[in-house]
């Protein structure tokens, strides 16, 4: 046992933390999908190259915001 000293390797492994990364992973590729879908839905006008690069922004927009 520790000598009072909080350490927290010492605590069980709880698959809480990675649980939460990756549901917030799900989360940023379900935006980045729908973006993408009302990218083209709302500007039928722009390429594939312009969707493309606008989703890159948002992209890194989202990874920024963190």
């Amino acid at each position: 046992m520790s000598d009072g000293n909080f350490n927290r390797s010492l605590l069980p492994h709880t698959p809480y933390a990675s649980g939460m990364k990756a549901g917030q992973q799900i989360t940023k590729m379900k935006a980045v999908e729908a973006y993408r879908s009302a990218l083209k839905r709302l500007c039928p006008q722009l390429t594939d190259e312009e969707v493309k690069v606008e989703v890159e922004r948002f992209e890194h927009e989202i990874a920024t915001k963190n």
